[in-house]
């Protein structure tokens, strides 16, 4: 299982991550808390274990923002986390992979989106595009229409990742704010998350 450790922002952050060595993690480039720029993500990635895989997320920004941001940071793959489609995405030039968040709503179904390599299933809000630490409602999901690898998104923990795994058979995991306390990272919540789901693949 893939995993992402999502909203770095912090020198103690990477010593955690290199410390478990999660797949990926991510820097958030769109307005956030956890907003970080292109200049310290890539101080904060020149840190990192080489192991260890970087995404940037941004939501709606001009496409030579993120083109110019995958050059600094030398990101490994773009999240794209806002309304973009894929004519959008068939304008981005890259050299990576870009995944596409999708926003699920209780009972509605999962639309495909053209040009991405991957979807990251998030819950929907009104207010906010991503990064609300809450699960959508997993019973209520209809038909996923696409064939592309999935990333479950939104709340996950050490309590629930199985149960979100035996339902949705992902690609990838990926976590930020359920991995905090007090709004930073919190090396206690990642170790047990990893160690759960190392220790899964290790017994199947």
């Amino acid at each position: 299982m893939v995993i992402k450790i999502c909203g770095l922002r912090r020198y103690e952050d990477i010593e955690i991550v290199n410390k478990y060595k999660p797949d990926y993690i991510g820097f958030i480039f769109a307005k956030s808390k956890r907003q970080v720029s292109a200049l310290f993500a890539a101080e904060l990635a020149g840190r990192l274990d080489s192991s260890i895989k970087t995404v940037g997320v941004f939501v709606n920004a001009p496409i030579a923002e993120v083109e110019e941001t995958v050059k600094t940071v030398g990101l490994s793959v773009v999240q794209l986390h806002g309304d973009e489609d894929g004519e959008y995405i068939k304008k981005l030039n890259v050299g990576c992979e870009v995944w596409k968040a999708v926003r699920v709503r209780d009972g509605a179904d999962i639309p495909d989106v053209i040009g991405t390599d991957r979807l990251l299933l998030d819950k929907y809000t009104d207010k906010e595009y991503g990064g609300s630490g809450k699960t959508f409602d997993w019973s209520s999901v209809g038909s996923i229409n696409t064939d592309k690898p999935l990333i479950l998104a939104g709340g996950l923990t050490a309590q629930n990742v199985k149960r979100g795994i035996e339902i949705f058979h992902p690609w990838g995991v990926d976590v930020s704010s359920s991995m905090e306390t007090d709004g930073f990272k919190d090396e206690k919540k990642i170790r047990e998350f990893i160690d759960i789901l190392r220790k899964e693949e290790k017994y199947e």
